[in-house]
């Protein structure tokens, strides 16, 4: 048996997922996290340079959703932080002027 360097990137990238969602179950991470999201993409991402070299249909299809849905989770967190400071800007008082 072989070992390669896109082997190693692989593992590396399920060592993500795996150590991602065992944070995730120690509660020492939150599923809206930014950590939660990149480490889950990244992770997808890791194993599908693999899937490059040694190509598996079923691998394929679920690590192209895990991305898009830690993308979708990113874009989520964006919103929500965008929105946030929108409304915290419209409730702060006007700025007076010293008279």
């Amino acid at each position: 048996m072989n070992y390669h360097f896109y082997d190693f990137v692989g593992n590396l990238g399920v060592m993500l997922i795996l150590g991602t969602y065992f944070l995730l179950q120690l509660g020492r991470i939150s599923n809206s996290s930014i950590t939660y999201s990149v480490l889950n993409l990244l992770g997808a991402a890791f194993i599908l340079y693999s899937l490059i070299y040694e190509f598996n249909m079923s691998a394929f299809i679920i690590e192209i959703f895990w991305m898009l849905f830690s993308l979708l989770g990113l874009v989520r967190i964006y919103v929500e932080k965008r929105r946030n400071s929108v409304i915290a800007q419209e409730t702060q008082p006007p700025d007076r002027k010293p008279e």
